[in-house]
């Protein structure tokens, strides 16, 4: 855990490096009303990249670790995922591009103006699920250096693509960087990927197997509900706050959500390359335990002690990161912080989901945390103001840890 926390530290620096410069440039360029449309669009295709790619990335992970050694097994595997959702993104591709005019209605409502976006996300899409399933392939490998390299090498291309088209092109520029650079990152997938197998020569019609299909849907249900019923709700509670505050302070929230992505970067990378592998191996409860432990002991307590340094130097951070135009974000950040502790203690429970494919309860947990942020963030809203979806975070986050912690008890303690 050590070697690859060291690794990923050095990613995920770098990659908060490259969010202070980009976070900079679209405060200077493109203000809070363009941040609030900037969000919109990440929430938009955060739904769709998981539609495109089925919610299967987990699934992936483990069906590798269990049939890595099984050469024919992992043919099968491969070519059957590979060739469903390339179909899926070339459909998928379709009616974003023929129905663009819609998308952009829908995505920005009265700022539409942005048909083209959805066209050149259309020619993307089928790139980037490719890579999401190459990556999920390394991953599963266990080849976690590897994995990070290439996030490595994707956050270098998006800061050179991200600064040129925001200073060039501004809010349109600014969208298209969100779009494009995860595309070609299939390229450095691609030769990672044949460091491990002959992915070409390995992808068949012939071994296509529908039973796998079938075997990942539980995975599927599980990604989609969070990954794509999530973003959506935030979309909805970020017009929600255009509609009733104005564009500027849904600005100031997405502002705060970027902030949040930064540290959430360290936890959320070592979630995926180390602690789901380990979760999907172990089969007794003494053993998920130690991992569930080894979280708790060895990341949790630097997670707070951050959060604390970051909450006494907040006008630092949100001058370094954009302008004073937001200053207004410092009075987001106590109920924010509070929120984020109790979902970094609740991110190792919620993978044990995905681990041990628990999809009912994940399911009705996950949909229960959703509809509690949007009521409480909607009833919040008209009296605190924008504060009120920072304290809905919070109230939920707490709710959401109790729950899990009471339900995976047997294996916690």
């Amino acid at each position: 855990m050590f070697k690859v926390t060291s690794l990923n530290s050095i990613s995920v620096m770098l990659k908060i490096g490259i969010g202070l410069i980009t976070s900079k440039v679209l405060a200077i360029f493109v203000g809070p009303s363009g941040m609030a449309l900037i969000g919109n669009l990440r929430n938009f295709l955060t739904s769709l990249e998981n539609i495109t790619t089925l919610g299967f990335q987990n699934g992936i992970v483990k069906f590798i670790v269990d049939h890595k050694d099984n050469n024919q097994e992992l043919k099968k595997i491969v070519s059957t995922v590979f060739l469903t959702l390339l179909c899926v993104a070339l459909f998928l591709s379709g009616i974003l591009f023929f129905f663009a005019s819609y998308w952009s209605v829908l995505v920005f409502g009265k700022y539409a103006d942005y048909e083209n976006i959805f066209r050149i996300l259309a020619l993307a899409l089928p790139w980037y699920a490719v890579t999401v399933f190459l990556l999920a392939v390394i991953n599963g490998f266990g080849k976690y250096k590897n994995v990070i390299y290439i996030n490595i090498i994707g956050n270098a291309i998006g800061l050179l693509f991200s600064v040129f088209m925001i200073w060039k092109f501004r809010t349109f520029g600014a969208l298209l960087s969100i779009i494009i650079p995860p595309s070609l990152l299939f390229f450095v997938a691609f030769y990672f990927i044949n460091k491990e197998i002959a992915f070409l020569k390995t992808i068949s019609f012939s071994l296509f197997d529908f039973q796998i299909v079938k075997n990942l849907s539980s995975y599927s249900l599980m990604a989609l509900v969070s990954s794509v019923i999530g973003p959506l709700v935030f979309l909805a509670i970020r017009n929600n706050i255009i509609h009733t505050l104005g564009i500027e302070q849904a600005g100031y929230w997405e502002s705060m959500n970027r902030i949040a992505t930064y540290y959430f970067m360290f936890v959320s990378t070592i979630l995926s390359v180390y602690f789901l592998p380990r979760l999907a191996f172990v089969t007794s409860r003494k053993a998920t335990k130690k991992v569930f432990w080894s979280y708790y002991k060895g990341i949790v307590p630097f997670f707070i002690i951050g959060l604390i340094l970051l909450y006494f130097m907040k006008g630092f951070i949100v001058s370094l990161l954009f302008t004073k135009a937001f200053l207004p974000v410092t009075d987001l950040f106590f109920w924010q912080f509070i929120g984020d502790i109790f979902k970094v203690m609740s991110l190792i429970l919620g993978y044990q989901f995905f681990a041990k494919k628990l999809t009912l309860a994940f399911i009705t947990t996950e949909l229960m945390s959703l509809t509690f942020m949007y009521l409480l963030s909607t009833n919040l809203l008209p009296i605190f103001g924008i504060q009120g979806v920072v304290m809905a975070h919070a109230i939920n986050y707490c709710i959401y840890f109790t729950v899990l912690s009471c339900y995976f008890r047997k294996s916690l303690f």
